[in-house]
């Protein structure tokens, strides 16, 4: 973090001074102005003054010979006198240290700057350029000089684009008394010659001239430029540090066209062909078929049963059938299904009690586990993958560099006007934006400084903001971080009141101080009359673009929105003082929500604030959930009965049934949960909030067959109830088993995921749906064998024990099987409406398939809050007004040998490093940075720590007599530079005084004399080895550019990876970007590819599951398929259209859709496959009659009712994926499997005649 004796350290330069006495001197040609110091200036009274002299140039003495080589070596004046003693040389060097470390950089810059201030210092020469317009007693009081245009502006272009690299501003930034894009040569020099900068004694007036004026000739000394070879040997200055250096600037690629047919969308356009051929297609089958009956007189809907027809296997003499292998073994496995599932039908109505007892011990012991439930919230645990790239990354910069903060933030505007200022004493008015209004600053002061004091209370002791927050500097300093543009006047009301002026003007106040801030916000000196600091009160600098908002480009004035952040230690592995954070925070929202202001409109938020407002918002939806699960069951407990009497109302009704078929599924549900609790597999909520919906539909579904079918069975004569069960549970039994069996091995092939929600879903979810089978299966058919009996007993539902006068009642099928059997199948499979039904379902597919790619990946962290959040206001905020994304850290793992030039070069931005090092390719990044999203050129403690530790610098000294560090605020004889005035110790250093130096480095703190210090900018950027010895990883950080939507962040973690890469490959060294979202977004580069691997895997599962257990009809099997991927296809055109967004979330609602898909299409198929009917139509109304009624009234009726409370639901999440997604599946799985597949069924099902 560099921090700046203020712009105009400069003037010191000058050594001279004196005051008061005007008067004309002429100095003859070739004889000095001054010579040596007498007294200090009035002014500045720690600065020397140089004592008029117009004699000629003196002999410097012997002493004074290396210094003047050290401080000008360019100038070797060998044994020619010049116009300063060794007292003058020693003064310079002091009042070049700032310079030094931020120019020296790129040597031909501080050569030419050199060049003007030793001619100016030192030249024999100076009464040629210099001209002495007011002496005071023995001492100059204001000077000219005289200096060519040529000199000024090649000194400025060399210097202009050298860097500060812990500041991320250009170093005229903090040198010229502007921001550097306003400066330019003229006004440079003026400024470091102003007595106004705070740091030169009298004033020099500089004249700018190309020819001699009134006998005096400019200074134009000869120049080098950035790109040139000193004499000395000092290299080009670098790419980053000088564009004459670089290549052609970088050009972002350009952006992919989209992918157009005539102008208009590809997809579109192929889907449009696609649909029309396919129409022109079946229309033209349509067509041949209705003439190719009306040739041979031949309706399909006329019966056709031709026993002599090889392929019969529904006549009346199926010994003459020749079946082929697989129709052999398929019978054989369909007939031990049948034999075996009728036997254990039997057990089960016989036995009720053993089995009811065994089902409830079973579910008991596997539901003990949920004593070890743990639930996960932590947002790092639910998206990010432990072996994912990013997570890894994340646990590497957390066990070498520590966490990344914590962050509490305020967002604050105001509904106050702009206001103007006008400089003193002239200037362009500049508008000033209306938080920049000082009294709304002194409001927002007195907050920030009532935040300050907040007091939280922890296990009983008292949590402050000193006792968590960030303190870089501790224990030497320990002021919090915060990033405030009230840090700019140290959070004091006195210092933003500071003023300088009379009764008529005000020469400075608080604007000129912001404005000089905001260019140089390291500065510990201002250049207005204020001569403020600018350095927060934690020792670091406040950049502008973390602390404003609202602004138009750089210009800082303009801003709309103040951004106050309080940085926090984060603690993730000591759950004591991460308790203490919490603490903090709450009492910190709770003071924010409490707090109001006429003036001001305020967002906020903290860390914890997101995990808060979703655990709220789970609690808050707890109501809405429990309403939608009961309106299920009371539709479920009142829809199972069948009533064919008012007076049988209460035997009839099977309200004790349902309730009991409703606990069997949240039986399953707890079961599951418990055993992989037992396993110490932890919970979500989305494991809790989906997976009784995915049960619940599936379990639904299933009672509903077992019970209707049972219904609308009549007992053989001389059949026992047990016996009528058991027929009954091998009849459908195997539908059953498909589908559970097929969604469990979906399920569980599913958790092959790498994100970790699906997989914990995938797993729960399997194995849940495949208890319930087992509980259906066996539970529940003792249960239905009980009811039944109850039932002939005229026995009172609910109230068993009360029994009905026995009456003679006629059977009657039920409403839904007579409309399903007589109005609804019939209709849709007229002759008419099945080529309407098929155009129009692959119309919707067409549509879906041209939209696919269009569904935007991501999640709007919004919508993960309820409606009424306060994080909502912060979000938004926080997209319209900040300009600077997260921060960015490049890491550069173990194994670069930093101690040798080689090793340096790979990764440092100065002279002499690769043009294709680490920071030179991030500066490239940052050229473009709307492409690459790297906002600026990077921090580099590698090269701040070459500038620190130079010779020629005051910073790195040591104590001679204990080896100790010497900060250079210290005025002590015993402190020696900590590298000899050699060629060699000018060198960068190598080997062990490389590593000898660096620990100084990294403990010092910036100062006045120093602003190189890397105590509190690099301190954890450099993970030493346990001795010291060497440097393991170190980072080197810069920003993300603003990044507001999923996309944007999305992009911005691609762009970073692929600059990683490139410094790889080239620097031949493992190197990874890190931003702390990156864990969050990772799964966002991968999940169109996760969804389409996730959703094939399941598909074929369901397809090899399907083929086996509807007894090897692969063809049966392919209709299943076809029809769910329909489904799963159309699902995706629904979230285009409803604006659902492709995540985790998602994917696990498309999941599950796959799996409640299964059941709308597979009980269908299996019914068509073993109709007896004589023709496609006639077994697909059969299948449709029997089985639609089932899972219309099982599945759509059951869900819709409740997932239309969902809708109610404050939170938004709830709102797009469940009520939205939810809604989509049972409508798409019922259209699909009641309507489109009997019509593919009746055109292309398996067919048996």
């Amino acid at each position: 973090m560099s921090v700046s004796a203020g712009r105009c350290y400069w003037s010191s330069v000058l050594l001279v001074g004196v005051l008061s006495v005007f008067h004309l001197r002429t100095v003859a040609p070739q004889h000095c102005v001054w010579y040596g110091e007498c007294g200090s200036s009035s002014v500045l009274p720690d600065k020397k003054l140089n004592c008029y002299y117009t004699g000629p140039p003196k002999a410097l003495p012997p002493e004074g010979q290396p210094l003047l080589r050290e401080l000008c070596p360019g100038y070797d004046y060998g044994n020619r006198s010049v116009c300063c003693d060794v007292d003058q040389l020693q003064t310079l060097k002091g009042s070049l240290q700032l310079p030094l470390q931020f120019l020296s950089r790129c040597p031909a810059c501080f050569f030419n700057l050199m060049n003007l201030f030793c001619e100016l210092t030192c030249g024999p020469s100076q009464s040629d350029f210099l001209n002495v317009t007011r002496v005071n007693s023995s001492s100059v009081a204001e000077l000219q000089y005289y200096i060519g245009p040529a000199f000024a502006n090649a000194m400025y272009n060399a210097c202009r684009d050298v860097q500060a690299p812990s500041s991320n501003v250009p170093a005229l930034s903090l040198l010229c008394g502007k921001d550097a894009k306003d400066c330019n040569a003229t006004i440079w020099i003026q400024f470091m010659f102003s007595i106004d900068n705070g740091q030169t004694p009298f004033p020099i007036i500089p004249i700018f001239s190309d020819t001699a004026i009134s006998g005096f000739s400019p200074m134009n000394n000869e120049t080098v430029s950035c790109s040139d070879i000193l004499e000395d040997g000092s290299g080009p200055c670098s790419c980053q540090d000088c564009t004459l250096t670089c290549g052609p600037t970088p050009v972002p690629p350009p952006l992919p066209p989209p992918w157009k047919i005539f102008g208009w969308d590809a997809m579109i356009v192929i889907m449009w062909i696609f649909y029309t051929c396919f129409l022109l297609l079946f229309v033209g089958a349509l067509v041949c078929a209705w003439c190719y009956r009306r040739r041979t007189l031949v309706s399909e809907y006329g019966p056709i049963q031709d026993s002599k027809n090889p392929l019969c296997v529904n006549g009346d003499e199926m010994d003459q059938v020749n079946f082929s292998c697989c129709e052999r073994l398929g019978e054989r496995f369909e007939h031990a299904l049948r034999v075996l599932f009728t036997w254990w039908g039997s057990l089960c109505v016989r036995r009720p009690l053993l089995v009811i007892a065994g089902s409830v011990l079973l579910v008991a012991l596997s539901s003990g586990g949920l004593a070890y439930m743990q639930i996960t919230t932590d947002p790092v645990e639910l998206w990010s993958s432990p072996s994912s790239q990013a997570r890894q990354e994340k646990d590497y910069f957390d066990h070498h560099f520590g966490p990344f903060f914590r962050t509490a933030q305020l967002i604050i505007t105001t509904s106050l006007n702009s206001t103007i200022y006008s400089p003193y004493p002239a200037g362009a008015d500049i508008p000033f934006g209306p938080v920049l209004d000082k009294d709304l600053l002194h409001q927002v002061l007195d907050l920030q400084l009532s935040i300050e004091g907040l007091e939280a209370s922890h296990e009983g002791q008292t949590v402050t903001l000193k006792d968590v927050c960030l303190a870089p500097l501790s224990p030497y300093n320990n002021n919090c971080t915060i990033l405030s543009v009230l840090n700019y006047f140290q959070n004091s009301h006195k210092v933003l009141d500071h003023r300088v002026g009379d009764e008529f003007y005000t020469y400075a106040d608080f604007h000129d101080h912001f404005l000089y801030c905001v260019s140089a916000p390291a500065s510990l000196n201002d250049t207005t009359k204020l001569h403020d600091p600018c350095l927060g009160t934690f020792g670091g600098p406040v950049f502008p673009w973390l602390a404003l908002g609202g602004y138009d480009e750089t210009n800082y004035n303009n801003a709309t929105a103040l951004v106050i952040t309080f940085p926090l230690n984060n603690f993730l592995k000591d759950s004591e003082e991460r308790g203490r954070a919490l603490a903090w925070e709450q009492e910190f929202i709770s003071f924010m929500k409490n707090y109001s202001h006429p003036n001001m409109t305020i967002a906020f938020s903290a860390e914890r604030s997101v995990e808060d407002e979703i655990e709220r918002e789970s609690d808050s939806d707890i109501t809405t959930v429990l309403i939608s699960y009961a309106i299920m069951f009371v539709y479920i407990s009142l829809a199972l009965g069948h009533i064919h009497s008012l007076r049988r109302l209460l035997v009839d009704s099977k309200v004790s049934l349902g309730v009991a078929g409703i606990l069997i599924v949240l039986g399953s549900v707890s079961s599951s949960l418990g055993i992989f609790s037992y396993a110490g597999v932890p919970l979500t909520l989305i494991v809790i909030e989906v997976i009784p919906f995915l049960v619940l539909a599936v379990g639904v579904d299933n009672i509903f067959i077992i019970v209707q079918t049972y219904q609308r069975d009549e007992r053989s004569p001389h059949e026992e109830i047990h016996q009528q069960i058991g027929r009954i549970l091998g009849d459908i039994a195997p539908s059953l088993f498909l589908s559970s069996f097929s969604e469990t091995v979906a399920f569980f092939l599913g958790a092959l995921s790498d994100m970790p929600a699906v997989r914990t879903f995938s797993l729960f979810a399997g194995l849940a749906v495949f208890i319930d089978f087992l509980l259906q299966i066996s539970c529940f058919v003792s249960l239905l064998g009980l009811d039944a009996k109850r039932q002939e007993g005229n026995r009172l539902d609910i109230v068993c024990c009360v029994k009905l006068p026995e009456g003679q009642e006629t059977k009657t099928d039920g409403f839904l099987f007579r409309f399903f059997k007589n109005i609804f199948a019939p209709f849709i499979l007229q002759e008419w409406t099945r080529p309407v039904i098929v155009a129009v379902f692959v119309a919707m597919l067409s549509f879906s398939v041209a939209v696919i790619d269009k569904v935007e990946i991501g999640l709007d962290q919004k919508l993960s809050m309820p409606d009424d959040s306060y994080v909502l206001q912060y979000f938004k905020n926080l997209s319209e007004f900040l300009h600077t994304g997260a921060p960015l850290y490049f890491v550069v793992e173990e194994g670069v040998n930093y101690s040798s030039v080689e090793g340096q070069n790979l990764v440092c931005g100065g002279v002499g490093c690769n043009n294709d090092s680490l920071v030179q390719q991030v500066y490239y990044a940052s050229l473009i940075s709307n492409y690459s999203t790297v906002a600026y050129t990077p921090s580099s403690w590698l090269d701040d720590y070459f500038d620190w530790v130079k010779p020629q610098s005051t910073c790195c000294r040591y104590y001679n007599n204990t080896g100790q560090f010497c900060n250079a605020s210290v005025v002590n004889p015993s402190c020696v530079p900590c590298r000899p005035m050699t060629p060699s110790g000018k060198h960068r250093p190598e080997g062990e005084d490389f590593m000898h130096f660096l620990p100084m480095f990294l403990s010092d703190n910036p100062n006045i004399n120093c602003g190189k210090g890397g105590h509190a900018a690099y301190a954890s950027a450099v993970d030493l080895s346990a001795n010291g010895t060497a440097v393991g990883a170190s980072y080197f950080m810069t920003y993300h550019t603003i990044l507001r939507e999923s996309p944007d962040f999305i992009q911005g973690l691609k762009m970073a990876r692929t600059l990683a890469a490139n410094i790889s490959t080239a620097i031949q060294q493992p190197v990874f970007a890190y931003s702390v979202f990156y864990v969050f977004y990772e799964q966002y580069l991968t999940v169109a590819y996760d969804t389409a691997l996730n959703l094939s895997v399941s598909v074929f599962s369901i397809l090899l599951v399907s083929t086996v257990l509807l007894g090897f009809e692969l063809w049966s099997a392919c209709m299943v398929v076809v029809t769910i991927s329909m489904i799963l296809i159309n699902m995706f055109g629904v979230m285009w259209l409803w604006n659902i967004s492709l995540n985790a979330v998602s994917l696990v609602n498309l999941t599950m859709s796959c799996g409640i898909s299964v059941e709308f299409c597979s009980h269908i198929v299996r019914a068509f496959s073993i109709s007896v009917k004589g023709n496609r139509v006639e077994r697909a109304q059969d299948a449709l009659a029997h089985m639609g009624s089932s899972v219309f009234s099982g599945i759509t009726l059951t869900k819709f009712g409740g997932i239309l409370i969902l809708a109610l639901s404050k939170s938004q999440i709830f709102q797009v994926f469940y009520f939205r997604m939810y809604l989509s599946i049972v409508l798409l799985g019922a259209a699909h499997g009641l309507v489109f597949l009997p019509v593919l069924l009746s055109y292309v099902g398996q067919y048996f005649c």
